[in-house]
């Protein structure tokens, strides 16, 4: 039987890790993130791949770049045949589950996991398709608008507080199941992604959240360029979310900046649960926890909202380790979210020798450990709505390259300038560095030929939806199974019998002593 430790991944959705008091921000109440960072290991640059739900998330689960497996947008489908960090735990002798959000895009909705206990939250079909032949036409149903941001504030319940509600619930459930299963000699360890939507917008929050907050603690954005002074890809930014003609007022901004807060500590209170949970069943000390997100949120900073962006509060993400084996401390080195698979390898046991397809990540547990790393490397790729060609990223060092084809480059050093204020792209003084990064995107990426590639799936995911919308096929929403005649105490069962199964910790029979 596999001795490794138990691996359980919690994940917010937009989560800059700015707006954490983990990472230093001075109201954000999170005690339960800051708590995991004390007794662990807080990386201090880590990123997302794609600053975008769908191929973030696929990117994390497969090891690879968006890129390689063709995970461009929203509407992208995350194909069976690419192996992911279950498929290969599963053979390594792991239990798994995922409970919530992974935004799987087709037929697909498991990726080896064993154990899917919620449906997802948003479409599992191509509807969210853009269209990169028509790249400044917004599609009102699903592109992101100054509205969100007016609608903040609070409310008893929303779609996304009663999601995260049945997650948390899903997710403590499964690990009381296992610890049952584990009473009857079933003692395999078990990796769990309990995966949330907030703080993604809408900004609304539960009136217990929003009152930690009061408004003259909630900061206004640091830095918004004048409009003349925002860069090309910002600015088509910014026509696509409405923010260059939908003015919003500093008190709208506030309430949308607390509702955010309100809603980190909504989350931290989710990973608190899952913690309290692991220690209700024995299995704390044997459990490596991960918080991480699959991008973050501008929140008006440089006067963007939501993500889409490889500026520090979108592409950003929190991550933080501990558990057994995990020194106490902070990485500084620059990693992303495709080094997760090989780093929960390196914590079942595995090694790359099973891997059925490369990955572009490394494990990350040499950081985790205290060790030194040589790398301190982060790609990201953008290929979905509001540009014309793929948006790159480096971040090398201290430095950040971003590489379009249809605009200039922009490149920062992330130590001196964490605002990104002062573009350094045509600095006299960093031309070799700006070079050497143009050069090394012409040399790893065909911008012309991603372009052709990504429009092509655009055309047929868009017929295939026309037809989908019209009666082809079964739909690919995850339903989860549910027996009720093998749940609780039926009528085939000895009450009993259930009574026991069900209780945790078992009675040894003994009784209360007093």
């Amino acid at each position: 039987m596999n001795s490794a430790p138990n691996i359980v991944v919690i994940m917010a959705d937009q989560l800059a890790p700015h707006f954490t008091g983990a990472y230093g921000h001075p109201v954000a109440r999170t005690p339960h993130m800051d708590a995991l960072a004390r007794r662990g290991m807080r990386f201090d640059a880590a990123y997302c791949n794609s600053p975008l739900c769908a191929p973030s998330r696929f990117a994390f689960m497969s090891g690879q770049l968006i890129s390689r497996i063709a995970a461009w947008d929203n509407a992208s489908e995350f194909r069976a045949s690419v192996p992911t960090f279950d498929h290969y735990l599963k053979a390594l002798g792991y239990r798994t589950c995922l409970s919530g959000k992974m935004h799987f895009v087709g037929p697909d909705q498991k990726h080896g996991f064993q154990d899917r206990v919620t449906t997802d939250i948003y479409p599992a079909d191509f509807a969210w398709t853009p269209d990169w032949e028509a790249p400044d036409e917004r599609i009102d149903k699903w592109y992101h608008n100054m509205q969100t941001v007016k609608e903040s504030g609070i409310a008893q319940a929303t779609f996304q507080i009663d999601y995260d509600d049945e997650v948390g619930f899903a997710a403590r459930r499964w690990l009381f199941d296992v610890a049952r299963d584990k009473g009857q000699g079933n003692a395999a360890p078990f990796c769990m992604v309990a995966s949330f939507i907030h703080p993604h917008d809408p900004y609304v929050a539960r009136p217990e959240w929003w009152d930690l907050y009061a408004d003259e603690e909630v900061a206004l954005p640091e830095y918004v360029p004048e409009p003349d002074q925002q860069d090309p890809f910002s600015k088509r930014l910014m026509d696509g979310i409405e923010a260059s003609y939908v003015p919003l007022t500093e008190e709208e901004v506030r309430r949308a900046r607390r509702a955010y807060l309100a809603n980190v500590s909504y989350f931290d209170s989710k990973v608190g649960e899952i913690v309290r949970t692991l220690d209700e069943i024995g299995e704390r000390d044997n459990t490596i926890v991960i918080v991480t997100a699959d991008h973050g949120d501008m929140l008006g900073e440089r006067g963007l909202w939501y993500k889409m962006n490889f500026f520090e509060h979108s592409a950003r993400v929190p991550l933080i380790m501990a558990g057994p084996g995990v020194a106490v401390g902070t990485a500084p080195n620059a990693c992303s979210l495709v080094d997760l698979l090989p780093t929960f390898l390196d914590i079942a046991g595995g090694d790359t020798t099973m891997l059925g397809e490369p990955v572009d990540g490394r494990s990350l547990m040499p950081l985790a450990r205290g060790d030194g790393d040589p790398m301190d490397e982060a790609i990201g790729e953008y290929c979905a709505e509001m540009t014309p060609y793929p948006v790159i990223m480096i971040r090398r060092g201290p430095f950040k390259y971003i590489h379009c084809d249809a605009d200039p480059p922009l490149l920062f050093n992330i130590a001196e300038d964490p605002g990104e204020r002062q573009n350094l792209a045509d600095d006299p003084a960093h031309a070799d560095l700006s070079q050497g990064f143009a050069k090394e995107v012409a040399r790893r990426w065909d911008g012309e030929a991603l372009r052709k590639q990504v429009i092509a799936t655009q055309k047929s995911r868009r017929a295939l939806h026309a037809a989908m919308e019209a009666g082809a096929g079964e739909h690919w929403d995850y339903n989860p199974p549910s027996d009720a005649s093998q749940q609780y105490v039926r009528n085939h069962m000895d009450w009993t019998v259930a009574a026991r199964h069900y209780r945790f910790p078992p009675d040894t029979g003994a009784g209360d002593e007093t």
